[in-house]
């Protein structure tokens, strides 16, 4: 099958965050104190509230004459340093129309993949309008894209109610889906299986918004990716293990759901594993289907389905440079289940011929199969309006 000839949408690419996004529509008085890029000790930093949250890194591996370069020295670039279409969505699309790619569902750098970082901010009303300013400032770019783009929006996950408000207003402003931290419990706040959190998964389920989880959307799944290397690795090999151990946290996230019963008290929301591959989930589901009536008998009255069931009906994995055994793992996890990435522009991804490269993984899948994972089950989660062909 000619991928060019789908409507192909890639559901995991990043905005390196321009350094005004904040800034430009802060009310009064929060001009000097929300995200804003300044200089310390020689280096720019993203400060909140005069507080350093971490460096103003390009975060792109595509330098400006959009050349790939792979390895580590991209941690100490700046937005000078790499292609424009990391930041300016015009370019982005522009980009998008050589590669073959129709949409792209966006996420964060600066505030963390799962925002984790706006829970340092300690003024309630700053930390509320680090999270919905971005929003506002991601709806202007979707609409600007004509519906290409389509960030998805992050929650004030440190307050309960205002997420459950902000997934209403997020899908009032058209947003398409919910950029979820993983570990709220970290602030003192109920963990994502408690019921504290119900309102928040009803309001996500009355308003159709998908909720995704991104890796390395808190301080724990980092975790998985600064202490996986041994010490005597270089930061090269650090950057390799690291990266290919946090595809693995994300199993962590979808056990809890599991066994929590989230899955089971809302079966129509809709989840995403971002960034996680989706070669080691058949194994994983196995395994948790084995644990349930092994290690926890007791689960199993409360739960109507096996683990692997509730997968199947309501979670989504996500691949991009896996090739091997790929047709049995999509028979194994539903071909509806699939989504396709591609990482665009961090270190992983699968620039500058992201077609070609999945064309050979996809060689032996049947045609309609192929348009699901690359086309149709993306349109259909996400709410995107394809073109008609003509």
């Amino acid at each position: 099958m000619d991928l060019r000839t789908l409507h192909i949408i890639d559901v995991d690419a990043h905005i390196t965050e321009p350094h005004d996004l904040w800034t430009r529509n802060a009310p009064k008085g929060f001009e000097d104190r929300v995200p804003r890029v300044v200089a310390v000790d020689g280096t720019d930093q993203w400060v909140v509230d005069g507080v350093p949250i971490g460096r103003a890194m390009g975060a792109s591996v595509i330098k400006p004459d959009g050349v790939k370069h792979p390895g580590f020295d991209f941690i100490t670039w700046g937005a000078d340093d790499i292609a424009a279409a990391s930041y300016d969505m015009t370019a982005r699309v522009e980009v998008m129309d050589e590669l073959g790619l129709y949409a792209q569902i966006l996420y964060p750098n600066t505030a963390g993949f799962g925002a984790q970082k706006f829970g340092e901010v300690e003024d309630p009303e700053l930390r509320r309008l680090c999270a919905t300013l971005y929003n506002d400032a991601m709806v202007e770019i979707q609409e600007a894209s004509g519906g290409r783009l389509l960030p998805m929006a992050l929650m004030p996950w440190w307050d309960v109610d205002a997420s459950i408000a902000e997934v209403g207003r997020a899908a009032a402003n058209g947003l398409r889906g919910v950029n979820m931290c993983t570990d709220p419990q970290h602030r003192g706040l109920p963990d994502l299986g408690e019921r504290a959190w119900d309102p928040f998964w009803a309001a996500c389920e009355e308003h159709g918004m998908p909720v995704n989880f991104h890796i390395g959307a808190s301080d724990t799944s980092l975790t998985w990716f600064g202490t996986s290397p041994w010490p005597s690795q270089d930061d090269e090999r650090k950057l390799a293990i690291g990266s290919a151990m946090m595809y693995l946290s994300n199993a962590r996230i979808l056990a809890n759901l599991v066994f929590s019963g989230v899955f089971e008290r809302f079966p129509s929301v809709q989840f995403v594993s971002v960034e996680s591959g989706i070669g080691w989930i058949p194994f994983f589901l196995e395994s948790l289907d084995y644990q349930l009536y092994e290690s926890a008998p007791s689960a199993v009255d409360q739960l109507s389905m096996k683990p692997s069931e509730y997968f199947r009906r309501q979670v989504h994995g996500c691949f991009w440079f896996e090739g091997y055994a790929l047709a049995p793992v999509i028979e194994a996890l539903g071909r509806d289940r699939i989504l396709f990435e591609t990482d665009y522009p961090h270190p992983t991804c699968l620039y500058p011929d992201p077609l070609p490269r999945v064309a050979e993984a996809v060689a032996g899948l049947d045609d309609t199969t192929v348009q699901m994972i690359m086309q149709d089950n993306a349109a259909a989660l996400y709410r995107i309006p394809l073109p008609v062909s003509v």
